[in-house]
C-alpha cells in the first residue's frame, strides 16, 4: 500500500536520515527500484516526471506502482510527481493515486511562486497527499561566481522560513548549488552546506537535494567501455551527499544515476551479443545494474535497516 510521502519524510527529519527519491519509466526501472529497497529493507519514494507520465500514462503508473506497493508490503512507499508545472498538472496527479506532489514555481518570482505553492498545498492536503516546493535556481556554483551571482541562483534562507511557514508546504528543495543531469560541474563540485544548515534551522522540515546524481566511478566506466560518451561530467561526489544529509537533506532525488546504469548493460549486451534479440536477456542485466546502484545509495544516505 503507498503511504504519503510526509509520513517517510518527518520520520528521516526526525532521525536525520535521507531518503532516496528514485525515478522511473517503466517496469523494469520500478522493479529494480523495489528489488532495492527490499535488499536493504529501506523505506522509498519512487517518482515520475510530467515526461513519463505522457510517455508511460498517468493509469499505468499508478497501477504499476500499486501493484509494486502490494508485491512490497513492508516497505512504506510514496509516489510522488517529480517536477509537477501546474496546478492542474498536480490535481490530476492527486486525483490519480499519488500520494506526493512537487509544484516547481521556483522559475518564478517569489511572489508568484508562493501564491502557486499554497494552492497546490490547499488541493492536495484536502486529499491526504503531501507537497513539496522549491526556491532556488539549479545552476552549478563555479568557481569565477561572484557572491551577488551566487546569491540571486541559491536559495535565500530567510525567504526559506517566510515560503515554508505561509505556503504550510510538506517539504523544500533549496538550491544549494546542484544542477540536473550528468553535466553538473565544470570545476570541482561546490555545495553551499552552510546555506543549507541555515534553512533547515530556520524551517525545521524536512529538506530535498534535487540534481543529486553522482555518477560513481563504476558506472561511469561500465557506460564508457561500451561506447557511450559523458562529456567528461562530474556528479556530486558522495561525501557531499553524506554532508547534505547531515546538513538537513532528507530526500535525495536520483535519475540520471539509473539511466547511466541501465544503458551501460544494455549496451555491453548489443556490442558482445550481436545476435541477440530477447529483450529479456538486456533487461535482466540492467534491472541488476540498477539494484546495485541503489542499494548502495540506500546506505550512503541511511535509509538502509530502517524498516
Amino acid at each position: 500500500m503507498l503511504v504519503v510521502g510526509n509520513e517517510i519524510l518527518q520520520q528521516a527529519h526526525k532521525e536525520g536520515y535521507g531518503v532516496g527519491a528514485f525515478n522511473f519509466v517503466n517496469f523494469e526501472m520500478l522493479n529494480a527500484i523495489f528489488m532495492a529497497a527490499h535488499q536493504a529493507s529501506s523505506p522509498l519514494i519512487i517518482q515520475a516526471s510530467e515526461g513519463a507520465i505522457k510517455y508511460m500514462g498517468i493509469d499505468m503508473v499508478v497501477n504499476m506502482a500499486q501493484t509494486m506497493a502490494a508485491r512490497y508490503p513492508h516497505i512504506p512507499v510514496a509516489l510522488h510527481l517529480d517536477h509537477g508545472t501546474t496546478f492542474e498538472s498536480c490535481q490530476r496527479a492527486i486525483a490519480a493515486g499519488f500520494t506526493s506532489v512537487m509544484i516547481d514555481a521556483s522559475h518564478h518570482p517569489f511572489e508568484e511562486n508562493l501564491a502557486l505553492t499554497t494552492q497546490v498545498v490547499k488541493e492536495a492536503h484536502k486529499h491526504g497527499v503531501s507537497v513539496e516546493a522549491e526556491l532556488g535556481r539549479l545552476m552549478g556554483i563555479e568557481d569565477n561566481i561572484s557572491v551577488d551571482e551566487k546569491d540571486a541562483v541559491l536559495v535565500n534562507p530567510k525567504e526559506a522560513e517566510i515560503f515554508v511557514r505561509e505556503s504550510k508546504v510538506d517539504y523544500l528543495a533549496p538550491a544549494i548549488g546542484t544542477s540536473h543531469g550528468a553535466f553538473k560541474f565544470k570545476g570541482e563540485p561546490k555545495l553551499d552546506f552552510e546555506r543549507l544548515q541555515e534553512v533547515k534551522r530556520l524551517t525545521d522540515i524536512p529538506l530535498v537535494l534535487h540534481g543529486a546524481s553522482a555518477i560513481p566511478d563504476g558506472v561511469r566506466e561500465a557506460f564508457l567501455q561500451t561506447g557511450g560518451d559523458l562529456k567528461g561530467s562530474k556528479g556530486v561526489p558522495f561525501e557531499f551527499l553524506q554532508e547534505a544529509v547531515r546538513g538537513g537533506i532528507n530526500k535525495v532525488n536520483t535519475d540520471t544515476d539509473l539511466r547511466i546504469a541501465f544503458m551501460a548493460e544494455v549496451r555491453r549486451i548489443a556490442n558482445t551479443e550481436n545476435t541477440q534479440f530477447d529483450l529479456r536477456k538486456f533487461f535482466t542485466p540492467a534491472m541488476e545494474a540498477i539494484q546495485k546502484v541503489i542499494v548502495e545509495r540506500m546506505h550512503l544516505l541511511g535509509s538502509a535497516n530502517k524498516i
